[in-house]
């Protein structure tokens, strides 16, 4: 009989990577079946037994999840109850971990012949190591980024594996063979309007300070968006002036990042892009005072940034909030242009923690983990 696994993921990057993972174990067993909640990659891969619900599903911060509880209680009460009529031989949790951490505890009480499977494990390390504990007694196997992961949860008795991370891949893919311009500074505002609004002037100012005294260094900043592109177009022209040598391209991310000498970065997603391309950055971020004062309650990490965390000291310097001002972002851009051993052991060491990210077939890795379970399970029955 086909072995059928049951995935939940709630988020865009869920659904892409979801879909990745379902394509690898199609790939070694095509006999496998596959249902649950995702997006329009998975459903496409899996047919009609997976439901597209992240377009409702993914919702950023607490305000807006406490407006739609009520919403997300009965799809909880769904979904649950789903999988204990169903009787899959595995749920696959896929990141989300508000949503997933509550639902595999309650499948640990409610459905405790299912093997429970969590695949890119929560950052719990960051925010509550508490329910490491707890996690092993609910789940079979935990699928992560980093090897620190899978070294805590591995000491605290639960299985897990370190695939790697799955944007190496992409990121290998877009890789260029060409040498950095040793003028050009490059500047990552972030991928949301709001970040861009907090940020960015900064980054205008940051500019027109250094082209002052360096008139022949370049800087040119990425766009995620057509309507990001006009959001930064329109602060460049408030905050600037028409003869900065600020460039704005939309959607040229990694190509900048390997051409760049020195970089900017908005916390998220492009600090780690530009830690796997080597390029000497600092890592900015600026929040609402009181989403900041309230993470600062519920995260107990030394480092924002993940080169920091993964090197488990400051590789990348960190300006956060009132510290990201122009004076300080300033001096660290003309120290690394200026200074070619501060940027040789910048890049150095962002080499050091590029090789912690994998090689590459997280995917793989991860279908592999999943079907050794799977496998025991059939020998022991």
């Amino acid at each position: 009989m086909a072995q059928m696994l049951y995935f939940v993921a709630g988020e865009h990057s869920g659904d892409i990577r979801g879909a990745e993972l379902i394509e690898a174990l199609r790939r070694s067993h095509p006999d496998l079946s596959f249902c649950g909640l995702g997006g329009p990659r998975m459903r496409e891969l899996a047919g009609s037994g997976m439901t597209d619900w992240v377009e409702d599903a993914a919702v950023l911060g607490l305000w807006e999840v406490l407006k739609r509880y009520g919403w997300f209680k009965a799809r909880f009460e769904e979904t649950k109850q789903e999988i204990e009529d169903l009787k899959p031989d595995a749920v696959v949790f896929v990141d989300y971990p508000g949503f997933n951490m509550r639902l595999a505890k309650a499948l640990h009480r409610n459905a405790p012949s299912v093997r429970k499977i969590y695949y890119i494990s929560p950052q719990v390390w960051a925010w509550n190591r508490g329910r490491i504990k707890g996690m092993a007694q609910w789940l079979d196997l935990v699928l992560c980024l980093f090897p620190f992961e899978a070294e805590l949860f591995q000491k605290a008795g639960l299985p897990a594996v370190c695939m790697g991370h799955p944007m190496v891949e992409q990121l290998e893919e877009n890789r260029i063979q060409q040498s950095r311009e040793k003028n050009l500074i490059a500047l990552f505002p972030g991928s949301r309007a709001n970040e861009i609004s907090r940020i960015f002037p900064t980054m205008v100012e940051v500019t027109a300070s250094l082209h002052e005294r360096f008139p022949d260094w370049r800087f040119e900043a990425a766009a995620a968006s057509r309507s990001l592109e006009k959001q930064m177009r329109e602060i460049a022209e408030t905050h600037g002036e028409s003869s900065l040598p600020l460039v704005i391209r939309r959607g040229s991310s990694h190509e900048l990042m390997q051409q760049a000498w020195c970089g900017v970065v908005t916390s998220g997603t492009a600090t780690l892009e530009a830690s796997y391309y080597g390029l000497p950055y600092c890592l900015v971020y600026r929040v609402a005072w009181p989403t900041y004062l309230l993470g600062r309650v519920l995260i107990d990490i030394e480092f924002l940034g993940l080169a920091n965390i993964l090197a488990g000291r400051e590789v990348v310097r960190e300006f956060i909030q009132h510290d990201a001002s122009v004076g300080n972002i300033s001096s660290f851009v003309e120290g690394v242009m200026t200074d070619p051993h501060l940027w040789g052991e910048i890049e150095g060491d962002l080499r050091k923690v590029s090789s912690l990210l994998g090689t590459g077939g997280a995917a793989e890795i991860a279908a592999g983990a999943i079907v050794d379970l799977l496998d025991k399970d059939d020998d022991g029955k």
